[in-house]
């Protein structure tokens, strides 16, 4: 999991990038704020990561999310 965190991480990284170069050369006055967009963006994504990781361990302790998905499943099936 770690390693699709980081591929995705690199992914997200390079598509900024490429936005922020784009952006540079429709308003140079973007240019200066590289550094910037991309440490909020690392930001989100660290904060994007923290939240997924403290709902799976929730979800894994607490044993409702198979119940949940047992409750969809009958409630797909009985509809039909």
């Amino acid at each position: 999991m770690l390693r699709l965190h980081m591929r995705l991480g690199r992914l997200v990284g390079q598509r900024v990038r490429r936005i922020q170069e784009w952006a540079a050369r429709i308003h140079p006055v973007l240019a200066g704020e590289k550094g910037q967009t991309t440490a909020e963006y690392a930001l989100v994504i660290l904060a994007a990561a923290a939240v997924a990781l403290v709902l799976i361990a929730w979800a894994q302790s607490s044993g409702k999310l198979p119940a949940f998905f047992d409750k969809v499943i009958d409630d797909l099936t009985n509809s039909f």
